[in-house]
C-alpha cells in the first residue's frame, strides 16, 4: 500500500500514519538487498547514502516527513547488514524479536528519563523488578543492578565501583582474551594497563597461574580480577569457581563479564557452564546477543546493594532527600549516565512473553547450530576446525595448508561481503587469519548452515583459481 500521499507529507502527521510509511520503507528497502547484506564496494554503499540526503545531510529547507523517512529508511535498509538473514553470522548481532522492537517504538514514543521518579514513574519501578529478577537468576538474591548500552559500559562501571570500594590501589587482572574493553576501561580510570593472564587449551582462563600471581603481587594492592563467560572469539568460558576464588583469598574483587555467555542462564542444558557465577561481586549480561532485544540491552548486576553507594549523587533538582524519604525513589545514583530511555521496557515484555524456557529453548536452538556447523566443518576437505564451540561460536579455516592460507581466508571473507551473499566474521589465533560464524538466529536451520559454509568454499576456491592464475602468468 502506498501511503505516501497528503496526509503523512503535511507536517506533523500522527504516529500511525508514520510508522506505515516507516513499514512500507523497510520492506522497499530489503526487497532492494536480496542478500544478508549491500553487495558492491564501501565507495558503492557511500554513494547509496548520498543519493538518499539529495546530498546534503542538513538542507537549508526541509523535504517533509514522507520523503525524509521513506529515503532514508529505505536506504538504510537496503544498505543493512541483515541479523535476521541466515547468512549473516559474523558477530554478536542477533534478530531482534518482533515483540521486543514493539516495546522499544513504545519506550521511544513515551520518550521517559529515568534519572528522576518524576520523568519515569513506572519504568523506574519496572527497571528495579526487572534487574533484581536477574540478579537473582544470577545467583545474587540480594542483588541489584541497573540497565545499560552493553557490555562495554557495564564492564566500566562494575571497574569502577571496584576502584572505588577498594581500600587500597587496585589493579586489573584479566585473560589475554578478555574484551578489549577492560583495557579501555583501565585508561579510562588512570590506572595501569591490566595484568594478562594466559589462557589453556580451551581458551579459558588460567586459574592457577591467576592465584600464583596475586600470592606474588605487591602487599597492599588489591586484586580486580576480569572473568569472561563467553570470549568474543571463541565463546569461550573462564573456570569462574576457582578464579573467585582466588580473587576473595586475595582480598579481591571478582567482575565476570558475561555479555554473551550469559545468557546459558536461560538454558536448563548451558547454565551449568557458569558454575561459580553467583561467587562474582558483579557481572554484567547483555540482552541484545542471547536475549534477542534490539540495541542497547546491557545489565550491570551487582551480587549486594552497597556496591552502587560511589556513583550515589544528590541533585536537588532530581532526587531531593525529602521527595526519596516520602516513596520517590530515584535511579541516578545506578547509572553514569543522566537522561536514560527506558530500555528496560522491551526488556520486561520479553522476560513476560517468552519466560526463561521460552529464551531458553531459542539459545539451545543456536548451540545446536554452533554443533552441526562444527560437525559439517570436520567433515569437510576444504575446511579445518580450529576449537570446538561451548556456545554459539565456530572458528575455522579454509584450506590451512595452503602457503597463503591468512590470504585466502581475509580474501574469500571480502568476496562474500563484496557480492553480497554473505557476512562471515573474521579473527586471528596462533598468529593466523581465521573465519568464524556466530549464530545468534534461532530460527536458522542445520540446512541453512551448510549454505552457509558452501559460500564460504565456493568463495574460497574462487579466490584460490585467481591466486594460481596469477602465479602462471
Amino acid at each position: 500500500m502506498n501511503r505516501t500521499g497528503p496526509d503523512v507529507n503535511r507536517s506533523g502527521a500522527s504516529l500511525d500514519e508514520l510508522v506505515a510509511l516507516s513499514l512500507d520503507a523497510l520492506a522497499a528497502g530489503r526487497a532492494a538487498r536480496p542478500g544478508p547484506v549491500p553487495a558492491g564496494d564501501p565507495a558503492e554503499v557511500a554513494r547509496a547514502v548520498d543519493a538518499a540526503l539529495g546530498g546534503d545531510a542538513l538542507p537549508q529547507h526541509g523535504v517533509g516527513e514522507a520523503s525524509a523517512l521513506t529515503d532514508l529508511v529505505t536506504a538504510v535498509a537496503a544498505g543493512a547488514a541483515d541479523p535476521a538473514d541466515p547468512r549473516c553470522a559474523a558477530h554478536l548481532h542477533c534478530p531482534p524479536l518482533p515483540v521486543a522492537v514493539a516495546a522499544d517504538l513504545a519506550a521511544s514514543a513515551l520518550n521517559q528519563s529515568l534519572d528522576s521518579w518524576d520523568q519515569a514513574p513506572a519504568a523506574t519501578e519496572l527497571e528495579d523488578r526487572v534487574v533484581r529478577a536477574l540478579a537473582a537468576l544470577a545467583g545474587f538474591p540480594s542483588g541489584t543492578g541497573v540497565v545499560t548500552t552493553g557490555g562495554t559500559a557495564s564492564t566500566y562501571t562494575a571497574l569502577m565501583l571496584a576502584r572505588d570500594a577498594a581500600p587500597a590501589p587496585v589493579r586489573f587482572y584479566a585473560s589475554e582474551l578478555a574484551h578489549f574493553s577492560v583495557d579501555r576501561a583501565a585508561t579510562l580510570l588512570g590506572l595501569p594497563a591490566p595484568v594478562l593472564v594466559p589462557v589453556d587449551a580451551q581458551h579459558r582462563m588460567d586459574a592457577e597461574f591467576l592465584r600464583r600471581t596475586l600470592v606474588a603481587a605487591p602487599v597492599g594492592e588489591r586484586p580486580v580480577v576480569v572473568a569472561t563467560a563467553g570470549t568474543t572469539d571463541f565463546g569461550s568460558i573462564d573456570p569462574l569457581r576457582p578464579l573467585a576464588e582466588a580473587a576473595h583469598a586475595a582480598g579481591g574483587w571478582l567482575h565476570v563479564d558475561a555479555a554473551y555467555g550469559g545468557g546459558a542462564l536461560f538454558s536448563d542444558a548451558l547454565a551449568p557452564l557458569l558454575d561459580g557465577l553467583d561467587l562474582a561481586d558483579s557481572v554484567s549480561l547483555d540482552l541484545h546477543k542471547l536475549g534477542w532485544q534490539p540495541a542497547a540491552a546491557g545489565v550491570l548486576l551487582t551480587r549486594t546493594q552497597e556496591a552502587f553507594r560511589p556513583l550515589e549523587r544528590r541533585a536537588v533538582y532530581l532526587n531531593p532527600a525529602d521527595d526519596e524519604a516520602a516513596g520517590y525513589t530515584s535511579l541516578l545514583g545506578k547509572s553514569l549516565r543522566t537522561t536514560r530511555r527506558a530500555d528496560v521496557l522491551k526488556i520486561a515484555v520479553t522476560l513476560r512473553a517468552l519466560g526463561r524456557a521460552g529464551l531458553g529453548e531459542r539459545v539451545d536452538a543456536c548451540a545446536a547450530l554452533a554443533r552441526h556447523a562444527a560437525q559439517r566443518v570436520r567433515s569437510s576437505q576444504a575446511l579445518e576446525l580450529t576449537a570446538e564451540p561451548v556456545l554459539t561460536t565456530v572458528v575455522f579455516r579454509y584450506r590451512p595448508q595452503h602457503p597463503d592460507a591468512d590470504g585466502l581466508n581475509a580474501r574469500l571473507r571480502r568476496r562474500l561481503l563484496r557480492e553480497g551473499r554473505a557476512v562471515v566474521g573474521r579473527t586471528e589465533s596462533g598468529g593466523r587469519v581465521q573465519l568464524k560464524l556466530t549464530l545468534l538466529n534461532p530460527e536458522a536451520t542445520p540446512a541453512d548452515v551448510d549454505a552457509l559454509l558452501d559460500l564460504v568454499v565456493e568463495a574460497g576456491d574462487a579466490e584460490l583459481a585467481l591466486l594460481d592464475g596469477q602465479a602462471q602468468a
